[in-house]
């Protein structure tokens, strides 16, 4: 679910200090996308925002949420927009966040 060595990667290139911040800042943009969709996915919209979010999970080592947005962006982009389990997606981000958010300090304390 979570890539630790991609998050440890990522501890390690911005810094320890910065690390905190990073991952607050991608929450709250992924929020903001996740939130759309949510609320009024959009067809037209969808392959750009599905781009946006497996960009956001796999620096952030999300790779379940990763790849449901990989596999929803190459439908969107195929035409099949309607088809793109938006639910399960949202659903694979909220357990996937809740599951980081516990255990980061943990993991990141090396």
């Amino acid at each position: 679910m979570i890539d630790w060595a991609q998050v440890t990667a990522l501890r390690d290139q911005v810094g320890a200090d910065d690390m905190d911040e990073v991952i607050d800042l991608f929450i709250e943009e992924v929020e903001a996308v996740t939130n759309r969709l949510r609320t009024s996915a959009r067809a037209e919209t969808l392959e750009h925002d599905l781009h946006f979010l497996k960009s956001c999970a796999l620096n952030l080592g999300f790779a379940d949420f990763c790849q449901l947005c990989q596999r929803g962006e190459a439908m969107a982009r195929q035409g099949q927009a309607d088809q793109v389990d938006i639910t399960l997606m949202l659903h694979s981000y909220e357990v996937s966040k809740q599951r980081f958010l516990s255990e980061k300090d943990r993991r990141l304390a090396a």
